[in-house]
């Protein structure tokens, strides 16, 4: 939402400032213009991506403008699930197996439905905690295998804002080629009129100026935002990370998830009463 509105201030504020000091919006309308710019700039987009990659980026525009940002209440939910899961692989590791063979039809998993739409947390928990049941590894080895796993999720998850930037860098001089062209055209107005002549410069630096305009005002931005995302998503499995690795050092369920619940960033982290509270209940079932 914040995307969205962001984007209306932009737009408002450059053209309701032009259309204030006695600009005609009609003059600013070339479609041509658009049509090289933005046909330029998603044939360049194509020839840089691999399906998979065009997917990715399909994904986090839309999760950047539509999406809503990780709340206190998805972090609760995923401490509980971390909870249950390290209270029963202390209680006997074995009867972790089907929760995470299995967790779509795991109650445990179930009860956190927020978590479950977290596919990429799920399975981060499940793949390490299947590696630790079959093969207990120290927790040094354990957190390098972690490491190395979140190394390549941020890999892969920094390649779409990456290009998107690139193609917001390349957008003022795609403005300045729709702008040449249309100069090209002008010279062959000349014998036209100075009216004539006028508009068809004007449209012409219509494309510089919706080059310039689109980079900066949209692009980066948006690249910007995908980068957030990102780096919220990094932090949400690193929770799911600090807890692991306590297990595999031996904690208790609920340092485990002390440990993890000081890894959220303050302004959405869950109060410590408000786990102890919630852990104590599901300690009693």
């Amino acid at each position: 939402m914040l995307v969205i509105i962001g984007f209306a201030i932009v737009f408002a504020t450059v053209f309701g400032g032009y259309i204030l000091e006695g600009g005609k919006i009609h003059v600013l309308f070339q479609p041509i213009e658009l049509l090289i710019i933005g046909g330029a700039a998603f044939g360049g987009l194509i020839t840089s991506s691999s399906v998979p990659l065009m997917k990715q980026i399909i994904t986090q525009v839309t999760g950047a403008i539509t999406g809503k940002d990780i709340s206190k209440a998805d972090y609760t939910e995923l401490l509980m699930l971390l909870f249950e899961l390290v209270k029963a692989a202390r209680n006997n590791p074995l009867s972790l197996e089907p929760h995470i063979e299995n967790p779509s039809g795991s109650d445990i998993f179930g009860r956190y439905p927020n978590v479950m739409k977290n596919h990429h947390a799920i399975h981060f928990i499940c793949d390490t905690l299947r590696v630790q049941i079959s093969s207990q590894m120290s927790p040094y080895d354990l957190e390098d295998l972690m490491n190395t796993d979140i190394a390549a999720m941020h890999a892969e998850e920094a390649r779409p804002p990456e290009t998107i930037g690139r193609v917001g860098d390349a957008m003022p001089g795609l403005g300045i080629v729709a702008a040449v062209l249309g100069v090209v055209l002008t010279m062959g107005k000349l014998t036209e009129g100075k009216e004539v002549i006028g508009h068809s410069v004007a449209a012409a630096l219509v494309g510089t100026f919706l080059g310039i305009l689109i980079s900066y005002g949209f692009m980066q931005p948006l690249q910007a935002r995908m980068n957030l995302n990102n780096s919220s998503a990094g932090g949400y499995i690193e929770v799911a990370k600090v807890a692991i690795l306590a297990l595999a050092k031996n904690q208790t369920p609920k340092v485990c998830v002390e440990f993890a619940r000081r890894t959220v960033a303050p302004h959405c982290r869950p109060d410590f009463h408000e786990i102890d509270q919630a852990t104590s209940s599901l300690g009693k079932k």
